[in-house]
């Protein structure tokens, strides 16, 4: 049985790549929109509920667009499903940099006094097409303070320290951004802004981040544990980071009282425990 989320087809359209393995009305090759507000749900079915988020400026690949909703999927990790129509744009250019702070503000002139336009996530994409003194502007004729930016060219090293810029964030189930986040969400921004493919859910990470290593394995900083259901990265030998719904936060936790506090609440024992 295939996956919908990794599955880009419905009954009215799949994608060509699907010709002969699913059915529909018809097979189309996608075209590329970008997101234009600041954040924005991917959603299970048109008016359904919420799978994932993308911030402004990233890609998603549209097959489709029926009754106000475009059907396609996000192109940083293939995650498919439906978009407010008017949420995406074809005619944002290819970005050049992404927000590196946690958070940024875009200003319609170069002066940090200037009422701000609206907040940025960690993760939005611009192209900048110019530089005024301590600012950067965006091909949207925004202007980002030149410190919160950073080349797509030139990843973070460290997806351990990527995580901690979220320190405080609180969860939300789905969450994709510093307005709030969730266990898979947190780690995807972190392997992502290193680099690094990586999908979506939980589930889906456990499959194919880095290696699995045997039970009774060291933890070690920048591993990765799972749960059924929920995933931490490891910061140190004795200390989690995590975006859970104990806390309601994306928190630091010593190991031991997060396996305590975890089985006695029903999760259960790890899953797997993986060196990415």
């Amino acid at each position: 049985m295939s996956d919908r989320r990794e599955t880009p087809a419905n009954a009215r359209v799949a994608a060509l790549h699907l010709h002969g393995r699913v059915t529909a009305d018809r097979f189309t090759a996608p075209t590329r929109h970008r997101v234009i507000p600041p954040l924005t749900d991917l959603l299970r079915a048109p008016g359904g509920p919420r799978e994932r988020q993308l911030v402004h400026g990233e890609a998603f690949e549209v097959l489709d667009t029926h009754e106000g909703h475009a059907f396609g999927w996000a192109a940083r990790d293939g995650y498919v499903g439906y978009m407010a129509a008017t949420a995406l744009s074809a005619d944002l250019p290819e970005p050049s940099h992404a927000v590196a702070a946690p958070a940024t503000h875009a200003y319609p002139a170069p002066d940090l006094k200037c009422p701000e336009i609206c907040a940025l996530s960690f993760g939005t994409q611009i192209r900048v097409t110019a530089e005024s003194g301590d600012f950067c502007q965006s091909a949207e004729g925004w202007f980002l303070p030149r410190p919160h930016l950073r080349p797509l060219d030139a990843p973070f090293a460290d997806p351990v320290a990527v995580a901690e810029l979220f320190l405080g964030v609180p969860y939300l189930w789905g969450g994709n951004s510093i307005r709030g986040i969730d266990c898979s969400g947190l780690v995807q921004a972190a392997f992502l802004a290193c680099g690094r493919a990586c999908p979506g859910d939980s589930d889906q990470q456990a499959r194919v981040l880095g290696r699995l290593l045997p039970p009774d394995s060291l933890p070690r900083r920048g591993d990765l544990i799972f749960w059924r259901g929920h995933v931490a990265l490891v910061a140190d030998p004795q200390t989690l980071i995590h975006a859970n719904a104990h806390a309601m936060a994306v928190a630091r936790e010593p190991i031991d009282e997060a396996l305590a506090r975890i089985a006695a609440t029903g999760g259960g024992a790890p899953t797997a425990h993986r060196r990415a």
